[in-house]
């Protein structure tokens, strides 16, 4: 009996083992680095690694803020501004209404029938005082005229120490000027003379006004109308800011009640 072709067939099977045993080592060690360079990758992308292209962690979106920066603030209520010459008297008013209703101080335009308007975008009109209040400070004009496009302001808001407030008027003449503060009390007091009465719970704010300023509106950082601009404590009696202002409240300009305080004594401006 041969036995060459057994030894033969014998050695072709066990090199035919060896070449899958070797293929399977491959692919055990190619699978592994595989395993070490998945591993690699995420552990750099998640920042364990020292190298520049690791990836960016995810961020949450930001939240939304309700609140507004001092120039868009001013941009959503200057067209709203107005600025009022009622005889020698300089004052600003608030669009407070779709047809043009302005809302302003009672002194500005008191005891004169000559009262002049020039708008945000340049139209100018003379006004009728439609209604006044001397004992809260606050009137309501009615343009003979109103500018093409009538922009009212939004009033209204809660009123809140330690709140950011944006002022805008006319102080001294300088016209849409705008300053930045923050409520610093409430149901504060003005002494006026014996004939007005005193003014009572009233705004504290330390955003600058002078006299021109009187009858613009106090707004809060969402450009919402708080409060009407009446007058500074004035230590020095000469009419100049001294960190302190007052504004009616929006709520009693409308109608509201109106409550009792420390005195803030100061000239209306």
């Amino acid at each position: 009996m041969e036995r060459v072709p057994q030894e033969a067939g014998a050695a072709e099977a066990q090199q035919a083992r060896r070449a899958v045993a070797g293929k399977a080592r491959r692919m055990v060690i190619g699978g592994g680095v595989l395993v070490v360079v998945a591993l690699l990758a995420y552990w750099m992308g998640s920042g364990g690694g020292n190298g520049e292209g690791a990836a960016p962690r995810p961020s949450p979106t930001p939240t939304p803020s309700a609140t507004l920066a001092a120039p868009d603030v001013f941009e959503r209520v200057g067209p709203s501004v107005v600025v009022i010459q009622a005889g020698k008297s300089l004052g600003t008013g608030v669009i407070a209404a779709d047809d043009g209703t302005i809302l302003t101080a009672h002194h500005v335009v008191k005891g004169t029938k000559d009262v002049n308007l020039t708008f945000a975008d340049g139209t100018k009109a003379r006004a009728v005082v439609a209604s006044s209040n001397p004992k809260k400070d606050v009137a309501t004009l009615k343009p003979a005229k109103l500018p093409e496009i009538v922009v009212p302001a939004t009033l209204g808001g809660g009123v809140a120490v330690g709140a950011p407030v944006v002022a805008i008027g006319n102080p001294l003449g300088l016209t849409y000027s705008v300053s930045t503060g923050v409520v610093s009390g409430l149901n504060r007091s003005a002494t006026r003379n014996a004939e007005e009465g005193d003014l009572s719970g009233l705004i504290q704010f330390d955003a600058a006004v002078n006299p021109g300023s009187s009858g613009g509106p106090l707004l809060d950082a969402r450009g919402l109308v708080i409060g009407i601009v009446v007058s500074i404590a004035d230590p020095g009696g000469d009419e100049a800011f001294a960190g302190i202002a007052f504004a009616v409240p929006i709520g009693v300009a409308l109608g509201g009640t109106e409550g009792d305080g420390p005195p803030g004594d100061g000239p209306q401006i």
